[in-house]
């Protein structure tokens, strides 16, 4: 089983959210996702000021074995992206719920998260998995 942050939220399609007390939510990719995909090569990173909508396509990851989307697990605004993930997409692999967050949105409707898993719900999709 993989690290599972107990803070976290968590999404069916692999992305994990913290959410700060400001309305901000910070965004990546699971350790279990990057673990399945295998070494990061390149990542296409959202627009800022992009608004989203939750499930929008919003971000592509290319590792060694395949490009997977990135889905946005709520409805917000773009406010920030990780420029470090351009030169460096090995971040998500080394630390995917810390130097490898992916962008952070200004968030529509915090009731939103309350849809999310949690981690012990996450640990369960990816034990079937």
């Amino acid at each position: 089983m993989s690290n599972v942050p107990r803070e976290l939220k968590y999404t069916k399609s692999h992305e994990w959210i913290l959410a700060g007390d400001d309305g901000l939510v910070t965004i990546g990719i699971t350790d279990y996702a990057q673990v399945l995909l295998g070494d990061m090569v390149f990542i296409e990173l959202p627009e800022i000021d992009k608004k989203l909508d939750a499930g929008d396509e919003c971000s592509v990851i290319e590792s060694v074995k395949a490009a997977s989307d990135v889905y946005a697990p709520v409805a917000g605004t773009v406010i920030a992206v990780n420029e470090k993930l351009v030169d460096a997409p090995e971040l998500i692999n080394e630390d995917p719920y810390g130097e490898g967050w992916m962008f952070r949105l200004q968030i529509a409707d915090v009731s939103e998260l309350d849809g999310l898993m949690d981690a012990d719900a996450y640990e369960a999709i990816e034990a079937d998995d």
